[in-house]
């Protein structure tokens, strides 16, 4: 019956064609004024380039991807030699529903690229370029994070070609962000993961979580096991190597808390809580305020 639903929810909303609805803001403030006048249309630019491009080699004829870039400029060190902080926000349907489900909200403050006025952009995932390949980079994260929601395991092939873009990127003069690092988030951390074996049974794990999610309306008790479900899995790898550092994972929770929190309501196993703080203790004051 499950498999049956997923199939008639998965034609309904992509029957296949172009790919992204993007809505690209930005802020300008912290560079010279002469670079904001050279810059009056790079969000036009940026915007053309996110909905005109086609990121996979399918036809799209069902709803395109919300998403968002929030791009803050925050150094200028020419006329045409940038850098900027890029925020990204992508969302889901839920099903016969108006409501919608976070899947991303990423903070990126490692980009640094050339744009000049009237500069002209074109793809090619082939080769680096410092200011579309980022670009290419996260409409295909979106995609696969999208991807990922209908069909089990349905983004790797979208993480497969980011982490093309990642290898792209390491032997050119633009290496920061690209880089494995320590640091909370990285772009090679978050596509390395999510093809990680290690990380595949919670991969596994959001397609029948947003199932959960999906159903949630009409079955209150099969969406909260389902969402169970994906905690559970999380927490048996952390039983077993301890405190779970994975950029996919962390961006998971960075866009769902709130959702998981919502949807846990009521929930009988107060425990549940516990085992999130102890997977997402990043947000643990959240856990904290759901826990009686």
């Amino acid at each position: 019956m499950k498999n049956i639903f997923l199939m008639l929810l998965f034609i309904s909303s992509y029957n296949y064609s172009q790919e992204l609805n993007c809505n690209v803001i930005v802020n300008y403030q912290n560079v010279p004024v002469k670079n904001r006048d050279l810059l009056v249309d790079f969000k036009n630019v940026v915007e053309n380039y996110m909905n005109t491009t086609r990121f996979t080699n399918v036809n799209w004829d069902g709803d395109k991807i919300d998403c968002s870039l929030n791009i803050f400029f925050t150094s200028a060190g020419s006329d045409v030699d940038y850098g900027a902080q890029i925020v990204v926000v992508s969302q889901r349907p839920v099903y016969q529903s108006t409501r919608n489900s976070a899947l991303l909200t990423i903070n990126d403050g490692a980009w640094s690229f050339k744009y000049e006025v009237g500069q002209s952009m074109y793809a090619n995932l082939d080769a680096f370029d410092p200011l579309t390949s980022i670009l290419d980079f996260y409409a295909l994260i979106i995609i696969g994070f999208d991807m990922d929601t209908w069909e089990e395991f349905g983004g790797t092939p979208y993480f497969n070609k980011a982490f093309d873009i990642v290898n792209l990127a390491s032997p050119t003069n633009y290496k920061n962000g690209w880089l494995p690092s320590n640091k909370i988030y990285s772009r090679w951390g978050l596509v390395s993961d999510a093809l990680n074996e290690k990380y595949a049974a919670f991969r596994s794990a959001i397609f029948d979580y947003h199932y959960g999610i999906d159903i949630f309306a009409q079955n209150k008790e099969v969406g909260q096991a389902k969402i169970v479900e994906l905690i559970d899995v999380l927490y048996d790898l952390y039983e077993r190597t301890g405190l779970v550092k994975s950029v996919f994972i962390q961006t998971f929770f960075n866009a769902k808390y709130g959702e998981i929190t919502d949807h846990l309501k009521g929930y009988s196993d107060r425990t549940i809580f516990t085992k999130l703080k102890n997977i997402d203790p990043s947000h643990a004051g959240r856990y904290d305020l759901s826990t009686p």
